[in-house]
């Protein structure tokens, strides 16, 4: 007979981009933990998990590059896994842009594990060639660009604790063109067409969060039309979303700056979705004032 169903988890992901924080968060959430874990070991490791004299419940295994000699066996194990009706699966990357992985290697002084002899940014790119299927089938991606380690540890336990568990959520995010597009985006939305506060004097310091920005923003014939169409194609669309596994669906609306438009729909969506599925809120650049 079976055991009862056992939770896994498998941490992945770009070099620097957080794996041992998220470990420790896991281990603090009560998981069996297992770093660096070679992924020819994988089938001997569920055969121990599956055994019906271990009570291991919830587990999470680190796979990352310093295991690459035995990374095209990783695939394998992945594809045997949705065999195991015992097996509740999930893939946790964790990804960060480019920049801030040069940054964090420099800070920390520590060569990249692709680019000996080389610079950090070839080692970053070979990774990202490498890990490109592996990202792909990851149920949930955390973008760490903008996480301080304690950040990571919040978002972590948040999404994963048994008394909160999510089982899909929304993620919105404003941004600002200016400041590049999230690379973790699911759904972006250009909304520049839209007049801009901005160009007003008394709002230009103001941001989206404020009601005088916000009815600017919503009085046009055009927004509230967009609005309309928007809103209708995502309780269409979030639904075949988590109908085919994802656990969170993240939706970027861009102005030119981050700071009015953007900000304002954000806040407005996240109304109207929340009694769909619990929705989370980032204003990425919402302070990216000139200047600040």
């Amino acid at each position: 007979m079976a055991k009862k169903e056992t939770k896994l988890v498998i941490i992945t992901g770009m070099s620097g981009a957080g794996k041992t924080v998220a470990i420790q968060s896991f281990e603090d959430l009560g998981y069996y933990c297992v770093d660096n874990l070679p992924p020819t070991l994988l089938p001997k490791f569920l055969e121990l998990m599956k055994d019906s004299t271990n009570t291991l419940s919830k587990v999470a295994l680190v796979v990352d590059l310093r295991g690459r000699e035995f990374f095209n066996a990783l695939y394998e194990g992945l594809d045997s896994l949705g065999y195991e009706d015992w097996l509740e699966e999930h893939i946790l990357f964790l990804d960060a842009s480019d920049e801030v992985l040069v940054s964090r290697y420099k800070e920390t002084r520590r060569s990249h594990p692709l680019s000996v002899g080389n610079l950090p940014l070839s080692g970053i790119t070979q990774e990202r060639e490498i890990l490109n299927e592996l990202r792909g089938r990851a149920q949930r991606i955390i973008n760490t660009s903008q996480f301080k380690p304690k950040e990571l540890r919040e978002e972590i336990i948040e999404l994963y604790s048994d008394d909160k568990e999510v089982l899909f959520s929304t993620h919105l995010v404003s941004f600002g063109f200016k400041y590049g597009i999230p690379i973790d985006a699911d759904l972006m939305f250009d909304v520049r067409f839209l007049p801009n506060p901005h160009y007003i004097e008394s709002m230009k310091p103001l941001t989206g969060l404020h009601p005088d920005v916000s009815s600017y923003v919503f009085k046009w014939a055009d927004t509230k039309k967009f609005n309309e169409k928007l809103i209708d194609l995502l309780r269409f669309i979030l639904p075949q979303y988590k109908k085919e596994g994802k656990s969170q669906v993240v939706i970027a609306i861009g102005c030119t700056g981050g700071q009015h438009r953007s900000v304002a729909l954000v806040e407005y969506y996240a109304k109207q979705l929340a009694d769909l599925y619990p929705t989370h809120i980032t204003h990425r650049d919402i302070d990216k004032r000139k200047g600040h």
